[in-house]
């Protein structure tokens, strides 16, 4: 078994408490998919009347998995429905095997469970290339169907983790008229992430009644604002997935409620951050605001830009403040740009406008900026109304040292 990397100096102090969702049930065991003795694949299981809504990567050689879930979205919910993932191993780019391993495994889930195969999702998050040995996961199924626990949100948690240094979860609770929903999540994901729909592994379940239809629409809209204004290498995994099951076990409809919708967004936003702090080798979370765009588009264009230069993150590393960076990425970024009306800060320390240093900037308050664990840095553009914030996490030499030998 791989020695566990050292947890990310950005985590938070503790995993979060998450409520029980009622209406579904979750089971984490050992299949021995890559590595010996510890958790590695985990099983939910939603009672009749869940809708379930998904985005999924854009990648055009996205996994067996994904394919297989994507043709699912939208059945029926008179039914229960049941997601299994397994970390160790992506189970992408393995050809034929890869749709024989899926339809092992939602076959063995199916009848296990009681449920049809169109109800049941499956998702795989590891290496690249290699066959998943589909029949460990099989022989687990039992086992992890006599363990389902309403409370068991955080051992599934840790079943996805891959190059994770901590699980991820975040909640919420709405007051929607009278009366009270839940929606917990968790998610996956320090490497390979960049936008492309969903980033990452995420699985988020709520006690809320939403139509199916309405339930993927909110979940897209709300991954463009979270989900997919997140970078930590620029790289787009095959397996991105991203699921929202909602129960209707609470009976309250939430179908509309702009509470929920808000509520949801602090879960998916929060779910996301936790992700660019766990950015393999990460020392610095960055928040990057772009301001005075010709649109929109134009500024997460340019933020994104900002965030995936490895220029800029290597001198957020270095604590450099070295704001010509920022201007060379702002100018290869294809989007609408004038060098003698941007301005560009650190924090609140204007460095940098009207096409040249400012007259009132200090080196020492740049730099004092820099060497903090949480940076902001501001963009504006001159140019119009439009906005974006996107968010990163700097380049340091552990990103090598991870990468060089991710497949020992």
């Amino acid at each position: 078994m791989a020695e566990p990397m050292p947890v990310s100096p950005l985590a938070p102090a503790a995993f979060p408490d998450l409520p029980v969702i009622k209406g579904v049930r979750f089971a984490a065991a050992a299949a021995g998919v890559k590595y010996q003795g510890r958790t590695d694949v985990m099983l939910a299981v939603m009672d009749p009347g869940t809708s379930v809504a998904g985005v999924f990567t854009r990648s055009k050689t996205r996994s067996a998995p994904v394919r297989d879930c994507q043709a699912k979205l939208g059945t029926a919910t008179d039914t229960g429905a049941a997601i299994l993932v397994n970390s160790g191993n992506s189970n992408a780019f393995t050809g034929h095997y890869g749709q024989t391993s899926v339809a092992e495994i939602v076959t063995a889930v199916a009848a296990q469970t009681n449920l049809p195969l169109e109800r049941v999702f499956t998702a795989s998050t590891g290496v690249i290339g290699e066959p998943l040995p589909h029949d460990r996961i099989v022989t687990k199924i039992k086992e992890l169907d006599s363990t389902l626990d309403e409370g068991a949100l955080e051992e599934a948690a840790k079943a996805i983790m891959t190059t994770d240094t901590f699980a991820k979860g975040s909640s919420a609770t709405i007051r929607i008229g009278e009366e009270t929903v839940k929606i917990a999540g968790i998610a996956k994901g320090s490497g390979m992430i960049a936008p492309d729909m969903a980033t990452m592994l995420v699985y988020i379940f709520t006690d809320a009644k939403v139509e199916q239809g309405a339930l993927q629409a909110q979940l897209a809209e709300i991954c463009d604002r979270s989900f997919n204004c997140i970078t930590v290498d620029s790289d787009t995994s095959t397996s991105d997935s991203l699921m929202l099951c909602a129960t209707g076990a609470s009976g309250v409809d939430a179908t509309g409620s702009e509470a929920f919708a808000a509520g949801l967004e602090r879960v998916m936003l929060d779910l996301s951050h936790q992700v660019v702090r766990d950015g393999e080798g990460a020392t610095k979370f960055v928040e990057i605001q772009v301001t005075g765009a010709a649109s929109d588009a134009d500024a997460k264009t340019h933020g994104m830009a900002i965030a995936n230069s490895p220029l800029v993150k290597t001198a957020i590393a270095g604590e450099d403040p070295n704001w010509g960076r920022v201007v060379m990425a702002i100018g290869k970024s294809g989007a609408d740009a004038d060098r003698d009306l941007l301005s560009i800060s650190f924090g609140d320390v204007l460095v940098a406008e009207k096409g040249w240093v400012s007259p009132d900037y200090k080196e020492e308050l740049g730099a004092a900026e820099m060497k903090k664990q949480e940076i902001t840095i501001k963009v504006d553009l001159g140019l119009g109304s439009g906005a974006s914030t996107v968010w990163t996490c700097d380049l340091t030499h552990q990103y090598i040292s991870i990468n060089a030998d991710y497949r020992s």
